[in-house]
């Protein structure tokens, strides 16, 4: 939705025009409510083609188990099990999109019974941990847009946790602070929608000319300081002395811990700027650091010592405000009376703002968002996605009794007041003046102050995954709590896709690692089914999501089985009209696929741009992402958390913007090896060098279909094997695929 320069949309009103709303109790909500949570009516077509789908994989495997009495082969079998695995995992999607539902906020009838000074206070989280892979300027960005937020400032505080320990990050960070002091009060005055500078002079890079000369004038002036922070930012401080002086002698993994309060609200007033807290935790080489959730316990600790707010928000430092009523938005949740004692956090989905045209990466998940957001939006809620979501502080606290709580929180007797008084609904304030609590935020931000406690075992976010959002969702939900997805419109924050492929490899694999984690820990989703409250239809959703990686096995064991039919010239598809069975459910599927892109607004090629990406993440990056959990519970190898590459903005206007790059990390070669191979059949296949089928049928179109569907698939790997620089792959990487797709085929030949 575009509006003109200082002009937001109209944000009390939500269009579905696309969907038939149908409430979820089947009689409107009472008056005083403040959302409205209903069924989506996907229509009889849809869910009819979701269960044809279903039905066609029984038939595949029916099929098969009446061959094989018949026709036993290896390929035949293999095939089997690859199919029993794509069933499963189609049953537990069909268990989570079954029942969609929405929910539609109304913040005009929570502030008709609730003033702006019964608000209550929000903490807000902003997480980095590179300054080089995420620059400060898109840190500062995000916070600027978070201080700019249409919530009453003095119930606003904002905490930035810098795993970096970097002097730049802090240096930006006071000069955002400088910039603010003009940034929100122009916002708020002007009614600006996009309350992030990068991204609001990037969309509006001139005035139309119908502006007032007032606004002209302070929007020339705006564009100009925030030009002179850029160039402040990237000149760096000149050197590092007053409060810069304790960055002087620290490195990046062994340093104290540094807490400086950027900005104080002293004043308490709604129209002044939130409080800003800078905060990088102590770091020691022989003490774990548990990645993202170990910063994040830290600000929990470090923001209940100074704010306690009873309401959180994290963001990830790219993400920006794009709604800057969303606070308000959230709170029709949170503060709904039902939703009290049943919501424990709402989750707004992840948009990504200047996005390379047709998805070429696959990574924007708006269809993933859409459909299967939805379904477990009629179950019992979102995952947590580790961003854009606001939490009951007392629900990350779980349910202590008051002996316990010095056991479990920590040492800290000022963190444990405030504790108590959070299980009470009650504000912790034992100070007016928030840098007063500095030396007790310094205790609870040592890395030595959760030994013995519960902090990542019991309360706050959880240890133990790499993905610790969806391990600290899971744990929240077999509890028994709830959570909703808040859609507003516009949507609530944007932020950056990587627009790479590396970069996106890298995510998947990250993912891939910490989901697949998440099975192997005492919160593996059959248990909470078995020993918490989750519901079973939920823990399917869970069983879908941290399977992901593991359907690596399969999809290389079904792009292999083609490869080996030809080079052996035999079979895996079942003789006789069983193989149009196949054919069905291939035309079927893709008809149902390609069907949602264009229901979404999508086009074409970004359907076909996502079917190639899920097949060579599945065969590139959760390959790895299976070996380093092997690795860790064999006590081999620890899993590593690598930071993803945050770009600035969108390049689509370049004409090389969404060319695949490589380089040369091991994550290149299998997929390599798979497109070598099918190189290897078909050439195989079109010059009849095949030996003679024995005991049976040989290769036939099936096999040459699967073989050109996969190089299709496969394309930018093809281009790349002639492309030079960062768009060809490495010739390590070829050398090395060719060797293991050598000794594939010498296996194949001599073990026939």
């Amino acid at each position: 939705m575009k509006t003109q320069p200082g002009k937001s949309a109209n944000r009390n009103e939500t269009k579905r025009n696309d969907l038939i709303l149908v409430p979820s109790d089947g009689e409107p909500r009472a008056l005083f409510s403040f959302y409205q949570k209903c069924w989506v009516n996907t229509g009889f077509t849809k869910k009819v083609t979701d269960m044809l789908i279903l039905l066609l994989l029984l038939l595949v495997l029916t099929y098969r188990l009446v061959s094989i009495i018949h026709f036993f082969t290896f390929p035949c079998f293999l095939a089997f099990l690859c199919e029993s695995c794509f069933t499963f995992t189609w049953f537990l999607c069909l268990c989570t999109r079954w029942t969609p539902a929405l929910v539609t906020t109304c913040p005009g009838r929570l502030l008709q019974r609730v003033s702006e000074m019964e608000l209550p206070a929000v903490d807000m989280f902003v997480t980095t941990a590179d300054p080089v892979l995420e620059p400060p300027i898109i840190t500062v960005n995000t916070v600027l847009s978070l201080l700019a937020l249409d919530y009453p400032s003095h119930k606003l505080a904002c905490y930035v946790s810098d795993d970096g320990c970097s002097p730049l990050t802090f240096h930006a960070l006071v000069e955002a602070c400088k910039f603010a002091q003009l940034w929100v009060p122009f916002c708020k005055k002007h009614h600006v929608q996009l309350r992030a500078p990068l991204r609001y002079f990037s969309h509006y890079k001139t005035l139309t000319g119908a502006e007032s000369p007032e606004f002209k004038q302070e929007w020339l002036r705006m564009k100009d300081e925030y030009e002179d922070l850029r160039r402040r930012i990237e000149q760096g401080p000149a050197q590092l002395d007053g409060d810069l002086a304790d960055f002087s002698n620290t490195e990046r993994r062994n340093h104290p811990a540094i807490i400086k309060v950027i900005w104080e609200n002293k004043k308490i007033t709604s129209d002044g700027l939130p409080h800003l807290i800078y905060i990088s935790r102590e770091k020691r080489p022989k003490y774990p650091h548990h990645y993202k959730a170990g910063a994040m316990n830290t600000l929990a600790r470090v923001s209940g010592l100074m704010t306690n707010a009873p309401y959180t928000l994290n963001l990830d430092c790219d993400m920006s405000v794009n709604n800057p009523m969303i606070a308000l938005h959230a709170m029709c949740i949170l503060l709904d009376p039902k939703s009290q004692k049943e919501v424990a956090f709402v989750q707004c989905p992840q948009h990504f703002c200047g996005a390379l045209k047709d998805d070429p990466f696959g990574n924007q998940m708006v269809v993933l968002f859409k459909y299967m957001g939805g379904g477990l939006g009629g179950i019992q809620g979102s995952f947590y996605a580790g961003t854009n979501a606001f939490h009951r502080r007392k629900v990350l606290y779980g349910n202590t009794s008051d002996e316990e709580l010095a056991q479990i929180f920590g040492g800290s007797k000022e963190l444990v007041k405030s504790v108590a008084l959070t299980f009470k609904d009650k504000t912790y304030s034992p100070n007016l003046n928030v840098s007063k609590s500095l030396e007790e935020a310094h205790q609870v931000a040592s890395c030595g102050y959760e030994y013995g406690s519960g902090w990542g075992k019991q309360v706050g976010w959880m240890y133990g995954s790499m993905t610790e959002d969806v391990l600290t969702g899971l744990t929240i939900h077999t509890k028994g709590w709830r959570s909703e997805m808040c859609t507003p419109d516009p949507t609530a924050f944007s932020g950056c896709a990587p627009e790479c492929g590396p970069g996106s490899l890298t995510q998947q694999k990250r993912w891939g690692i910490g989901l697949l984690e998440i099975l192997f820990t005492k919160h593996c989703p059959i248990l909470g089914i078995i020993f918490g409250k989750l519901q079973f239809r939920e823990a399917m959703a869970y069983l879908w999501i941290t399977t992901w990686a593991a359907r690596s096995v399969p999809e290389l064991c079904y792009a292999i089985l083609p490869v080996y039919c030809i080079i052996t010239n035999s079979t895996f598809f079942p003789r006789g009209q069983g193989i149009w069975i196949h054919v069905a459910l291939f035309v079927v599927y893709n008809i149902h696929t390609l069907s949602e892109y264009i229901a979404t607004g999508l086009s074409l090629r970004a359907w076909w741009n996502n079917q190639r990406m899920s097949r060579i993440v599945a065969m590139t990056a959760w390959p790895f992402s299976v070996l380093s959990v092997i690795l860790k519970l064999l006590g081999t190898s620890d899993t590593v958390f690598e930071v993803t590459q945050k770009d600035q903005s969108s390049s689509s206007d370049d004409e090389d913007a969404g060319r695949f790059t490589f380089n040369t990390s091991p994550m290149f070669i299998p997929g390599t090896t798979v497109l070598l191979l099918q190189l290897i059949a078909l050439a195989t296949k079109l010059s009849r060098l095949q030996p003679a089928a024995q005991g049976g049928d040989g290769s036939g179109v099936g096999e040459l279909f699967c073989v050109s569907y996969i190089i299709l698939c496969y394309r930018p790997f093809l281009k790349g094997l002639f492309d030079k620089g960062k768009y060809g792959i490495p010739l390590s990487t070829v050398f090395k695929s060719a060797g293991l797709s050598f000794v594939f085929v010498l296996l194949c030949r001599r073990y026939h």
